[in-house]
């Protein structure tokens, strides 16, 4: 499909030259996700990032990456170098390609391109420590006893930061959002209109694990996700201690300790799940808790997929697929008093396993590749 979507695509009588950029390649999250599918479509496509780490993502070891002179400094200073990002990306021509697809919730987007390229950026979000995020970056910076000098650079360089940021931001030929949310935010802090395609979910790994095992009786919720501040998943340890619900938190993170302390015993922690195992647990769950703000939310459709219906707080780009009484229930507040409210009040019985894994269709792999080919079209 996506040779013959290259050779259906011509300039002049040619194929398309296509290149895909991102920030960087050092670990596994939504963001490399929708540049896998990318990279499916354009396979001969060469990938232009900052750094990649193999050894963390194994996914493009058949592909063609470039890295910048930013790969000889350690994985372990990627936070510390968004302004050499900024220097890199910013210098990057790619003036020789006749379309180029970045994938950026950061500086990638800031390529220089030439008058005959088309540049269709993927906007994860505006680039969250200097927008929507700053004050969560301040108050947890995430560079442990470098905190306070780390706060200090941010406070600093913010300002001049914001004005790059945007600037590099009108880059771009079209900008494309993964959420009504992220489409709003562009609008807010870029004044720029944008299309929203939604990022492509997995879809079959939790369908055919869900109905092709033996799994036990639904029974209690479970949540997942990297264990962070912005997550809150703090508070669904803290509704599920006080209601004395079981609940299965899956992941790791620099709130691991915190929320270890923090649970009662209904409480349960899956730090290392395979893929298989995941699915499991969301298919065996009363319903996925999804607490915080995110820009869409891979992980509460993965949950979709597994027929379980999700409770979430009312924000962000959960808006887009949960469906308040068929896939799922709302909280309004971003606390643990209203999400005890909405666990008081939910009841299993009313949902259709089945239903609720046909709605989750519609953010498959394969929709994600169907709307994008339109959108380059």
């Amino acid at each position: 499909m996506a040779n013959n979507l290259v050779n259906r695509l011509m300039v002049n009588g040619k194929s398309l030259k296509v290149a895909l950029v991102c920030d960087w390649l050092t670990g596994i999250g939504g963001a490399e996700r929708v540049l896998l599918e990318l990279h499916k479509m354009f396979p001969e496509a060469p990938i232009y990032t900052s750094q990649y780490n193999p050894k963390k993502i194994d996914w493009f070891n058949e592909a063609d990456v470039r890295t910048s002179w930013l790969q000889k400094l350690p994985v372990s200073l990627k936070k510390f170098l968004p302004v050499l990002r900024f220097w890199y990306f910013w210098r990057l021509d790619l003036s020789e390609y006749d379309l180029v697809i970045s994938e950026t919730g950061a500086e990638a987007k800031a390529i220089k391109f030439g008058s005959s390229t088309t540049h269709i950026c993927v906007c994860n979000a505006p680039t969250h420590y200097y927008w929507s995020r700053y004050d969560d970056y301040m108050k947890h910076p995430g560079f442990g006893p470098l905190d306070p000098l780390a706060r200090l650079g941010l406070r600093l360089l913010a300002g001049p930061l914001r004005r790059w940021d945007k600037k590099a931001a009108q880059r771009p030929t079209h900008l494309v959002a993964i959420s009504t949310h992220i489409q709003t935010e562009i609008q807010k802090y870029y004044g720029r209109e944008s299309a929203v395609i939604h990022p492509p979910v997995d879809i079959e790994r939790f369908q055919l694990t869900a109905t092709s095992h033996e799994l036990p009786a639904k029974r209690g919720f479970a949540t997942a996700g990297r264990q962070t501040p912005y997550k809150r998943i703090d508070l669904a340890v803290a509704a599920c201690t006080e209601l004395e619900l079981p609940l299965t938190v899956i992941g790791d993170g620099p709130e691991h300790a915190k929320l270890v302390k923090m649970a009662g015993p209904t409480i349960t922690f899956v730090t290392s799940a395979t893929d298989e195992q995941v699915a499991q647990h969301f298919a065996s769950a009363n319903a996925f808790i999804f607490p915080g703000l995110d820009d869409f939310g891979i992980v509460a459709v993965e949950a979709l997929a597994a027929g379980t219906p999700v409770i979430a707080y009312q924000a962000g780009g959960v808006l887009d697929y949960l469906v308040d009484g068929e896939t799922g229930a709302f909280f309004s507040k971003q606390s643990s008093r209203s999400l005890m409210q909405a666990l008081h009040n939910f009841n299993p019985t009313k949902y259709d396993s089945e239903k609720i894994k046909q709605h989750a269709q519609k953010f498959s792999a394969e929709q994600f590749r169907n709307n994008f080919e339109k959108l380059i079209k």
